[in-house]
């Protein structure tokens, strides 16, 4: 998962502009990190620790995400020391959801 190849067509992120964004959700993974679940095949809560200006990081990510790649629904929910970001897509995108979770497990490492 290390080529952005699993990026689906219907994002509309230059080629060129991918591996950066990428880089953005794995450094955002590695460097906060708390709790995932699944809470169906189509949905994915990831917690992510809080902390000084995290809450607008993950809101400008989230917002330029939604701009490219119009299937992924987002909601973002700070909780006490938490951000909680809820994550949804159709079930034709199943599989990138399943690559974000994958991303997250692994601490941003492909």
């Amino acid at each position: 998962m290390s080529d952005p190849a699993w990026v689906p067509r219907s994002c509309t992120l230059p080629t060129e502009e991918r591996p950066l964004r990428v880089a953005e959700w794995d450094a955002l993974f590695a460097e906060r990190p708390a709790s995932l679940s699944r809470p169906g095949p189509l949905r994915l809560r990831l917690g992510i620790a809080g902390g000084p200006g995290t809450e607008e990081r993950v809101r400008d990510l989230v917002e330029r995400e939604s701009g490219c790649c119009s299937f992924f629904s987002f909601t973002v929910t700070p909780v006490e020391d938490l951000i909680r970001l809820d994550i949804s897509v159709d079930e034709q995108h199943a599989a990138v959801l399943d690559a974000l979770a994958a991303r997250f497990a692994a601490g941003g490492r492909s």
